[in-house]
C-alpha cells in the first residue's frame, strides 16, 4: 500500500503515515467505511447514537461508542479526518457537535446528496476544511450488521472539487476513498446531485411504484412474479425512512428526473393505446442499457492537487468519465 499523503504549508501532498479517521454514524455506509479503513491500516473509531448499534460494532472488534463529546474530543486531539455517515435529517445536529468539539478537523461525508450538506457545513462555519464525498455503493439492508469492508471495492466514490476546495483536505479524502477500494470520481456538488437523482434516487421511486403496481394484481400476480419483478423492486426493500432521507433532500433534481420518466412512460402508454405498440421506448431503453454496460471508466493522470487550475481540470475529467485510481 502506498503511503498516505499529508500536506505542507502550501497544501500540496507529501508522503506521510496513515491519518486517523473518525466516523460519525456506523450504519451500512459509515460502518463499511470504518471496516474498510481499519482493514487498510488506519487508526479509526466511530460514533453511533444507538447504544445497541455501538455494542454490535464493539462485539465485532471495532471502537464505536454513543458518546459524541468523547468521540469528537479524541478526533480533535488526533487531527482526525471526520466522516459524517448519518442520514441527511441528522446532519445539522452532527455539525453542531463538530463545531463545538472538533472545529479544526478535516471533514467529509458519505451522504447521498451533496449540495444540502455543503450548505449546512458552511452555515456552521466549517467549510474551510470540508470536502464532500459520496460512495456509490449500497444494499437494500441497513445498519451495522449490513456493513462490509468490501462494499466499496471497484465502486465509484464521488469526491467534491467545488471552487475553494483545499488540496490538503481533498487529498486526505481521496486517499481514504482509494484505500477503501473505490475509484475517485471528481465532481462538483450541484452536478453530483443532478446525476444521482437519475441513477440512484429515481430508481428508488420507480421501484416503489413497481412494487405497488405489481401488488395491485393480488396474490396471483405476486405468486407468478419472477426475476424482472424481483430485480426491479430490489431497492423497495430499503426502509421507508431511509428512502425518504435519501431522496427528498434532492427534490429539485429528482423532480426533473421524474418529469422525464413520466414523459417517457406517457408517450409509451399513448402509443400502446393508439397503435398497440410501446413506441420508441423499448428500443431506446435497450440501447441506453447497452451503452451503460459498455461504458468504461478511464484513469485520470497528470493532475496534481494544488497545481494551477487543478480543481477545474479534475472536474472536466470527471464529466468525461474519468476516475482517479492512484494519487501521484
Amino acid at each position: 500500500m502506498t503511503p498516505r499523503p499529508t500536506a505542507g504549508p502550501t497544501g500540496s501532498p507529501t508522503p506521510g503515515p496513515n491519518p486517523a479517521i473518525c466516523v460519525l454514524g456506523t450504519g451500512l455506509i459509515g460502518g463499511s467505511v470504518l471496516r474498510a479503513a481499519v482493514g487498510a491500516g488506519y487508526e479509526a473509531w466511530g460514533y453511533n447514537r444507538s447504544a445497541a448499534g455501538g455494542a454490535a460494532a464493539r462485539a465485532d472488534g471495532f471502537d464505536v461508542t454513543d458518546g459524541i463529546e468523547a468521540v469528537l474530543g479524541r478526533a480533535a486531539e488526533a487531527d482526525a479526518l471526520i466522516v459524517i455517515g448519518v442520514p441527511m435529517p441528522a446532519v445539522d445536529a452532527i455539525l453542531s457537535d463538530i463545531r463545538l468539539f472538533a472545529p479544526g478537523c478535516a471533514l467529509t461525508d458519505v451522504v447521498s446528496v451533496q449540495a444540502p450538506v455543503a450548505e449546512a457545513v458552511h452555515k456552521h462555519e466549517l467549510g474551510a476544511r470540508y470536502v464532500g464525498g459520496h460512495p456509490m455503493a449500497g444494499t437494500s439492508e441497513s445498519g451495522w450488521a449490513a456493513s462490509s469492508s468490501d462494499l466499496f471495492r471497484g465502486a465509484a466514490w464521488a469526491v467534491g472539487v467545488d471552487p475553494g476546495t483545499h488540496a490538503q483536505v481533498w487529498t486526505r479524502v481521496a486517499r481514504l476513498a482509494l484505500d477503501c477500494g473505490a475509484d475517485v470520481v471528481p465532481v462538483i456538488a450541484a452536478e453530483h446531485d443532478r446525476a444521482v437523482a437519475r441513477v440512484s434516487h429515481l430508481p428508488h421511486v420507480l421501484a416503489e411504484a413497481l412494487a405497488v403496481a405489481g401488488a395491485g394484481g393480488g396474490d396471483l400476480a405476486l405468486g407468478l412474479a419472477a426475476g424482472s419483478f424481483r430485480d426491479g423492486t430490489r431497492v423497495a426493500a430499503t426502509s421507508a425512512e431511509l428512502v425518504r432521507a435519501i431522496c427528498e433532500p434532492n427534490a429539485t433534481a429528482l423532480l426533473d428526473a421524474l418529469d422525464d420518466a413520466l414523459r417517457l412512460l406517457g408517450a409509451a402508454r399513448d402509443s400502446l393505446a393508439a397503435e398497440g405498440t410501446l413506441g420508441e421506448l423499448i428500443d431506446a431503453g435497450y440501447s441506453e442499457r447497452a451503452r451503460y454496460e459498455d461504458l468504461r471508466r478511464w484513469e485520470i493522470t497528470g493532475i496534481r492537487p494544488g497545481d494551477h487550475d487543478w480543481l477545474e481540470k479534475l472536474r472536466e475529467a470527471g464529466q468525461r468519465g474519468g476516475v482517479l485510481r492512484t494519487l501521484d
